[in-house]
């Protein structure tokens, strides 16, 4: 996992407007060495083992189940709703989701890697989230309460290692065939 790094947002991803509006946001990138498209990004992404126990544990807690056919369906365009997330909004390379219960962002977007401005073999993938304050403290500054605090190494780890499963997930197929 030691390829995942924290970054700052680019300036187009539209999960930028969270972070003028003094939400916590966080960013997290790696390179892959194979041409992916956003579509495969976000099927890879949401295909992994490790989301598919998220997708579990949602259908269980919150009656919220999704399917392998969900996730090429919101990859493709087709779908607005996935488990606990609606689409909030969505660019060529850029998928921006928020939860139903309006707290929290799920982003996710590709970039081509160009060298010597010429396009290669490589694609950069971000992954970043961004959570609303519950209130605004008596300084006006976002209060997040206990609970942010308390999960936020879990969610970094988490966050990291979806990525990472993401990109594993990626390199495997290949997508010779659909996901």
């Amino acid at each position: 996992m030691l390829s995942i790094k924290t970054c700052p947002l680019p300036e187009h991803a539209l999960l930028k407007s969270y972070q003028k509006s003094n939400a916590h946001t966080d960013c997290y990138t790696t390179d892959i060495s194979i041409n992916v498209s956003h579509e495969q990004y976000v099927q890879a992404f949401y295909s992994t083992a490790i989301f598919k126990l998220e997708r579990k544990i949602l259908q269980w807690a919150l009656a919220k189940p999704s399917s392998d056919q969900d996730v090429i369906l919101l990859a493709n365009g087709k779908l607005d709703t996935f488990a606990v997330w609606d689409v909030e909004n969505r660019a060529v390379n850029q998928l921006l989701m928020c939860d139903h219960f309006q707290r929290t962002r799920s982003w996710l977007m590709i970039e081509e890697i160009k060298r010597d401005g010429k396009a290669g073999n490589e694609t950069r993938l971000y992954f970043g989230s961004a959570v609303v304050p519950l209130k605004k403290d008596k300084a006006g500054k976002p209060s997040f309460g206990f609970m942010f605090h308390a999960l936020s190494l879990f969610h970094k780890a988490y966050s990291a290692a979806l990525l990472y499963s993401a990109k594993s997930h990626l390199k495997r197929h290949r997508f010779e065939q659909s996901l």
